[in-house]
C-alpha cells in the first residue's frame, strides 16, 4: 500500500540521519526530504511527532534483536543448555548481525548507540524490560556459568555490555562503508569477538 511505502520511507531515512548526526541535529524537514515525501505534515500523520517516530525505530529493532535471541535461548533451553559461556555470547551477538532491511548490517546500532549517548534515560524507558528480555536472560546464564566471584562478575558484566556496544557499532560502521571490509567481514572476528567476551567473565590466569 502507498502509506506502508511512505511510512518505510520516513522510518528508513529518519534511521539514517539519526545514525549520521544524533537525534537533536535532524529536523522533520530533513527527513521528509531524505525519504522523498513532498507533503509536509506527513510525518506527523504516520507517527505523530519526532520523538513518537524515535520510540517506534529504537522498538523495531529492539524488537527484532530481543525475538532473535529469544528464539535461540528457547533452543538451548530445549536441549538442557546453554552449556558453555562460549554458546551464550553467540547469543548475545549474532542477533545483532545483518539488521538492514533489505540484507546488510544496517544502521540501527549507530542510531541507538548515538540515541543512548545523548538521552540514556529516554533510552531506558523505551526499551526497559519489554524488548530486553533475551539480554537478560543471557546475563542470568552467564552468572550461572561464570566461576568468577559474583560481585566481580557483575562488575565485568557492565564491561561487557558497554564494551559488546562500541564493538558492534564499529563493525557495523565499518562493513556499511565497505561490506568486504578484511578485518570485520570474515566470520573469524566474531569468533574472536566470542572468544573475547567469554575470556572477560572467565576467571584471570
Amino acid at each position: 500500500m502507498k502509506a506502508d511505502i511512505a511510512r518505510d520511507a520516513i522510518k528508513r531515512a529518519a534511521q539514517s540521519l539519526f545514525a549520521a548526526r544524533g537525534i537533536d541535529a535532524v529536523s522533520v524537514r530533513d527527513i521528509l526530504t531524505a525519504a522523498g515525501q513532498k507533503n509536509g505534515a506527513s510525518l506527523h500523520y504516520y507517527f505523530g511527532s519526532k520523538d513518537d517516530l524515535v520510540v517506534q525505530l529504537v522498538i523495531d529493532g529492539a524488537r527484532l534483536i530481543d525475538e532473535r535471541r529469544n528464539a535461540r535461548l528457547d533452543a538451548l533451553e530445549a536441549a538442557g543448555g546453554p552449556h558453555t559461556l562460549h554458546e551464550v555470547m553467540e547469543v548475545l551477538i549474532l542477533p545483532s548481525t545483518d539488521l538492514g532491511r533489505e540484507g546488510g548490517e544496517g544502521d540501527y546500532l549507530r542510531f541507538i548507540s548515538t540515541f543512548s549517548l545523548q538521552n540514556r534515560a529516554a533510552f531506558d524507558a523505551i526499551v526497559g524490560d519489554g524488548w530486553n528480555r533475551g539480554y537478560q536472560r543471557c546475563l542470568d546464564h552467564i552468572r550461572r556459568l561464570s566461576p568468577v566471584r559474583p560481585e566481580v562478575l557483575e562488575r565485568r558484566l557492565v564491561f561487557l555490555s558497554l564494551g559488546l556496544r562500541a564493538v558492534m557499532t564499529a563493525r557495523e560502521a565499518a562493513l556499511a562503508a565497505n561490506p568486504d571490509h578484511p578485518f570485520w567481514r570474515p566470520a573469524e572476528t566474531l569468533d574472536d569477538l566470542v572468544a573475547t567476551l567469554v575470556g572477560m567473565v572467565s576467571p584471570a590466569e
